[in-house]
């Protein structure tokens, strides 16, 4: 093999490495999924929403 198709294929592949690597670094950051804080109870909140709701009656 020549001299000249080595340095050709070197090229290709630093290519397509350095265009992957590329792809990669603009990648957009994932979403954050943590929903968001719990509203306070205040007074405004008990009336919007009302009181939350008993705990279920014991099985047994």
């Amino acid at each position: 093999m020549s001299s000249h198709s080595r340095i050709l294929k070197r090229m290709a592949l630093l290519g397509l490495a350095s265009s992957m690597l590329a792809a990669c670094a603009s990648a957009p950051p994932p979403p954050d999924l943590t929903p968001p804080p719990r509203r306070p109870y205040d007074a405004k909140t008990q009336l919007e929403y009302g009181n939350p709701p008993p705990p279920p009656p014991a099985r047994y």
